[in-house]
């Protein structure tokens, strides 16, 4: 008899085949394409080292003052479209980035936060194969600092204006926010034990045989990869994940993170793939002729989407490391936007952050806040997440009492 892990795995090797032979008819085009594609992202690969080399800026950057004061120019906007990815510098001011994370560190250690994560560690599925020692990434999501950062007004407007970027109209709501809890990071200096390959989450194999994935890449697949708009969120409310602590069930525009230290190239933090056509190669590598029929360049569902020098080379010459970011600075990137995170932290500080992204209003992300709510008022951890549930007993959590009025819009109270 087979075992419940394993018939998904039948069941999606059947639908990758399914999938390839309805493509069969356009494998000329997809050939074509995927050469075209190929040599886009090796000229992105020259220009990215040639910035690099000179010294110039390959992520783009803005000050929040500049969003706050809507002078953002045009320029700078079509370079985020044009990346997929953006530094926000000082959403939140030096000094109260600063106090969060004392105000953090204080938590997980009146808490016995590490005691008690090595009960629980096994259960942690997505992170749990890379923890040696102690933990870098703590699953907590209701600690103070946490939600002030989710429900802060200078944090709504950054994301309203990133989200504006998107071709959005009839699909979410850019100007109100459903807060999306996440965890945590806090990495020790000389850390190994973190390191993520390159990678993109918001699914695997779905992004080629979910019928919402496919009519969002609907161009990719028809062999026009050029007419693909990676911001056009036309079609993302209709993808359905398959349900893993390493795939969020909610519609995200930006995966982000919050800067609670100081952090730069050397400290093991955040790669970016700055390309935003970058899914299309990938998309497109996965259908070519010597890759087997049931498979897609390793693609498994409950896993992160994996970038390789083996699949995808052209891709791998484009990662490059963000630039040092200050306590209070946010980071982005759009959520096809290949990713890893360094494998060794060669720093002297720690390397904090805590992962907040856009998961603006609409009505995927809204029926996801009455579990999340509910995990909330009980100290539960997020339902996206392994059921670890450490923080209904901690002291000083957040309450229903610490939201403020936007807070609690965002929560859906």
């Amino acid at each position: 008899m087979a075992t419940a892990t394993a018939e998904p795995e039948i069941d999606v090797r059947a639908a990758v085949s399914a999938f390839k032979r309805s493509v069969e008819p356009r494998r000329d085009a997809l050939r074509q394409s995927f050469a075209e594609v190929g040599d886009h992202m090796s000229r992105a690969a020259d220009a990215i080292q040639a910035d690099q080399a000179a010294g110039r800026s390959v992520i783009p950057e803005i000050d929040y003052s500049d969003i706050a004061a809507g002078t953002v120019s045009d320029e700078t906007k079509a370079a985020i479209r044009r990346t997929g990815c953006a530094i926000v510098r000082q959403v939140y001011p030096e000094t109260v980035a600063n106090d969060w994370f004392a105000e953090l560190c204080d938590y997980l250690d009146t808490n016995h936060y590490e005691e008690r994560e090595v009960e629980k560690r096994s259960l942690d599925k997505y992170f749990s194969a890379l923890k040696a020692g102690k933990p870098q990434v703590f699953n907590v999501y209701w600690s103070k600092p946490q939600v002030n950062a989710r429900q802060g007004e200078s944090l709504a407007r950054t994301r309203s204006f990133l989200d504006r970027l998107w071709h959005y109209e009839g699909v979410f709501d850019p100007d109100l926010q459903c807060a999306y809890a996440d965890r945590v990071r806090r990495r020790v200096p000389g850390d190994t034990t973190l390191g993520l390959s390159p990678h993109m989450d918001a699914g695997t194999v779905e992004r080629w045989i979910d019928p919402g994935y496919q009519g969002v890449y609907e161009a990719v697949f028809a062999g026009d990869w050029r007419s693909y708009n990676p911001f056009d969120g036309t079609h993302r409310l209709r993808t359905e994940e398959i349900p893993s602590p390493a795939v969020a069930s909610v519609f995200r525009t930006y995966q982000g993170w919050t800067a609670l230290t100081r952090q730069g190239p050397s400290d093991g933090t955040l790669k970016l793939v700055p390309v935003a056509e970058g899914i299309s190669y990938v998309l497109l590598r996965a259908l070519q002729d010597d890759v087997a029929e049931d498979d897609l360049c390793g693609a498994a569902p409950g896993r992160a989407l994996g970038v390789s020098r083996e699949w995808h080379p052209e891709m791998m010459e484009c990662l490059v490391s963000i630039p040092e970011v200050r306590p209070g600075d946010t980071v982005w990137w759009h959520t096809d936007i290949c990713h890893a995170v360094a494998d060794e932290h060669t720093g002297s500080e720690y390397a904090s952050v805590i992962y907040i992204g856009s998961a603006p209003d609409c009505p995927k992300n809204r029926a996801y806040l009455p579990r999340q709510r509910e995990a909330f008022l009980a100290g539960k951890s997020a339902p996206d997440f392994a059921a670890m549930d450490f923080e209904v007993d901690f002291v000083g959590r957040a309450t229903e009492a610490d939201l403020t009025d936007l807070g609690r819009k965002q929560m859906g109270f």
